[in-house]
């Protein structure tokens, strides 16, 4: 090996990514820890802060099992990373609610079975939960069939041009799309 080599080499491991301390405020709780800045949110939330309700699904971005809120925001947690949210207020789906008290979303999945493996129902809920916001603050889709009306009909095509972005394997979509529906008409609350 040439000195040219050694010293490379030795560069490398010596210029290993200095940590990161931040401060993230999860399921309103600010959190502190030390990252990699190249740390995605979705790696902070489950292997530092031990939330391992989000799931890591694709690490791509396109199944949508990795959704959390961000400032009541749905965002895939796999294409951010953590040190971007510093202040900014980040629910995972352990924030919606708890076994004892659920969120009405949480609780129309489980009363129109939402889910059959489970897996992508954690991004399924906190997708859905963005997405009536989203309705609520009057953003259209690509489905939106009115684009003057003030308030959008939220049909089961829109709902499922609005769920798009999260997949779920088991092919429960009638019963999520369901469950979404219920809420949105004034379901379980």
């Amino acid at each position: 090996m040439s000195d040219s080599d050694t010293g490379a080499a030795g560069r490398s491991q010596g210029e290993m990514a200095q940590l990161s301390a931040i401060g993230l405020n999860v399921n309103d709780q600010v959190q502190r820890l030390e990252v990699d800045p190249r740390t995605s949110l979705l790696d902070a939330l489950r292997e530092h802060l031990r939330l391992s309700g989000t799931k890591k699904g694709c690490d791509h971005g396109q199944c949508g099992a990795c959704t959390v809120l961000i400032n009541g925001r749905r965002v895939n947690s796999c294409l951010t990373l953590a040190v971007m949210h510093e202040d900014d207020e980040i629910v995972t789906i352990e924030g919606l609610g708890d076994p004892d008290d659920l969120h009405p979303m949480q609780r129309a999945f489980v009363e129109r079975d939402g889910f059959q493996c489970g897996y992508c129902t954690p991004g399924q809920i906190c997708s859905a939960v963005g997405m009536l916001a989203e309705v609520e603050a009057g953003w259209p889709s690509y489905a939106t069939a009115d684009l003057t009306s003030p308030r959008i009909a939220l049909t089961d095509e829109e709902i499922r041009e609005r769920m798009s972005g999260n997949i779920c394997r088991c092919a429960a979509y009638p019963n999520i799309v369901a469950a979404i529906r219920g809420i949105a008409v004034g379901g379980p609350e």
